[in-house]
């Protein structure tokens, strides 16, 4: 039986087939729906961790116990998880274990556009690459064989394109995987130096058999159409070129990205007399050509930036100029990202732009705190960073500067990388407030469970992580819980808290207004006490807006959070219909 899936239910698909025992996992656009894909499958056991390394960790552990394992993550989850993936390349594995990782290219939901061909390089983990939905699901499932064949995890590369396209895939029965057994193996598992150095030679001895694996698999393939033009590609890029040149250049597929099949491409480059490779981010496959001695067209002619378009490849290739695929002759307005009507996000960074304070930024809806009206949020890095940057910036200039200095951080991003940099404040004497947003749920990447929800991704019930405990262990003395629709009160809390001389937690408590749990009822109208004094625009809610000089809501966006009603200063706008 065949079904249309997404790249990323095939790959769920593909494991559930193999046999897999436990997933773990972080959710991070594009590769979020992997995970929750596994839960339709029964007998697995399948969880969100508190971040990527733990994670990989907690596959690991399953791997070596003797279960096939996987963990999923995107690109800059796997710098997350950086530290046991080069270890584990060491150590190997026992059960079949596979890292999916899904790169961002276009940066639709990202903060860069790294490539993580790079980390499969530099760990020496061998890494496939599939094109499509279907090869998804192939792919995973060879995966899982070939890590125990070559005792080496395996990484599925991904793209945003491929993790959520749809595709056919062949429906198969699941493999009867029994756990492997389980023998200590001090030699193999435990990294101290004396045993990593022999460690690094089985290494570097699997690596010779992976690239004589990689010269004759089937993932590798030339499709030879009788032209003098080569084209070098793989994964998505692949889709393209196909769509773009279709017969009139051949083909070498490359299904396996790392390690790179160094004879098939000599054997591929003699035979033509132009070569091309495309592919999409940094030269990865263009730099081994080229260290090959082999002349190729990549880079100096394709783009660095983003996603390709089979446009693009055509007029490289064959010097084909094509019109453009839709031509709208209006001019069509903008939508930039703004947070929903109703996000509890929107009173924190209202009352923060109101007080003028600096705003260490995190990873997150409320990155989009950054967006006009409220600009409210100076930095953004990565998970976790608000809080240990925030504390970098007040020694930097000092006790003064920190009166104005704020931390805003999630409650799900907290758990993953907060808590360590509130230590780091407590233990070396900082003065900094953390402002954590708990609005109930992960929200960014589409209501996944967390650690601070009380329910696990099955909806199970589970111990619920208490904010305000944690922040008490690590010795936070000031900690205040506020509502930040309740914009007077929750200004005079972060009044007093950024002037205390000592560590502060304000925990901005309001659920997300698109949970199923959150019923706001009726709707927020203009009356005719509006003196036009345009304050209410200033949240930056996208149901109000200006029409003809006047304050206008749309009642089809408004959820009748009431937050305008908080900050209208002459009681303009009133709750209709509850």
């Amino acid at each position: 039986m065949k079904k249309l899936l997404i790249g990323n239910a095939a790959v769920a698909r593909g494991a559930y087939e193999a046999g897999v025992t436990v997933v773990s996992s972080y959710p991070g656009t594009p590769s979020t729906e992997i995970t929750e894909c596994i839960v339709e499958y029964g007998n697995i056991n399948v969880e969100w961790a508190s971040n990527e390394k733990v994670a990989a960790e907690v596959t690991i552990g399953a791997s070596i116990a003797g279960a096939r394992a996987m963990s999923c993550m995107k690109h800059v989850g796997m710098n997350v998880m950086a530290d046991p993936l080069f270890t584990v390349s060491y150590t190997g594995v026992n059960g079949g274990l596979v890292f999916c990782v899904a790169d961002d290219p276009g940066m639709h939901s990202s903060q860069n556009e790294q490539d993580s061909r790079h980390y499969a390089e530099a760990s020496k983990v061998m890494m496939l690459e599939p094109s499509d939905s279907s090869e998804c699901k192939e792919y995973t499932k060879l995966a899982f064989k070939l890590s125990e064949e070559f005792d080496t995890p395996v990484i599925i590369r991904l793209s945003t394109r491929v993790s959520h396209s749809q595709g056919l895939v062949e429906l198969c029965d699941k493999e009867d995987y029994k756990l492997k057994d389980y023998n200590k193996n001090i030699g193999k598992y435990v990294m101290m130096p004396g045993n990593a150095i022999k460690r690094h030679v089985v290494v570097e001895d699997r690596a010779l058999k992976e690239i004589a694996f990689a010269n004759n698999t089937d993932l590798n393939k030339i499709e030879d159409n009788n032209s003098k033009i080569g084209v070098i590609t793989s994964g998505i890029s692949y889709v393209y070129s196909k769509e773009a040149l279709g017969d009139k250049v051949d083909y070498l597929k490359l299904g396996m990205v790392y390690p790179l099949p160094t004879d098939l491409i000599k054997e591929f480059a003699k035979k033509h007399d132009a070569i091309y490779i495309i592919e999409e981010l940094d030269p990865f496959i263009e730099n081994h050509v080229k260290a090959l001695g082999i002349n190729c067209v990549g880079k100096d002619k394709f783009t660095l930036l983003g996603e390709y378009t089979p446009k693009m490849i055509k007029k490289v290739v064959l010097g084909l100029e094509e019109n453009n695929y839709f031509e709208v002759e209006e001019q069509i307005p903008a939508r930039p990202p703004v947070m929903c009507a109703g996000c509890p996000h929107r009173g924190t960074f209202y009352v923060l732009k109101k007080l003028g304070l600096t705003v260490s930024g995190d990873i997150g809806c409320y990155t989009l705190g950054a967006v006009a009206p409220l600009q409210s949020v100076d930095t953004t890095i990565c998970m976790g960073a608000s809080v240990s940057a925030g504390f970098g910036m007040a020694k930097a200039r000092g006790a003064e500067f920190n009166k104005k200095l704020v931390s805003v951080i999630g409650d799900s991003t907290f758990i993953h990388s907060g808590i360590t940099g509130l230590i780091d404040i407590v233990y070396n004497k900082g003065a900094n407030t953390v402002i954590i947003l708990d609005n109930s749920i992960t929200g960014m990447t589409g209501h996944q469970q967390n650690p601070t929800t009380g329910k696990t991704i099955r909806l199970e019930e589970t111990s619920q992580v208490n904010l305000i405990k944690l922040a008490e262990a690590v010795g936070v003395k000031r900690i205040v819980v506020a509502d930040p629709f309740d914009v007077k009160s929750f200004e005079a809390v972060v009044k007093t808290e950024v002037n205390a001389l000592e560590p502060s937690v304000i925990i901005a408590q309001r659920p997300c207004a698109l949970l199923k749990s959150v019923k706001y009822v009726g709707n927020c109208k203009v009356n005719d006490n509006c003196k036009k004094c345009k304050q209410c625009l200033k949240l930056g809610c996208p149901a109000i807006s200006l029409c003809d000089g006047n304050i206008v809501i749309d009642t089809n966006q408004c959820n009748g959070c009431g937050l305008c009603i908080n900050v209208c200063p002459f009681n303009a706008i009133e709750k209709v219909g509850e």
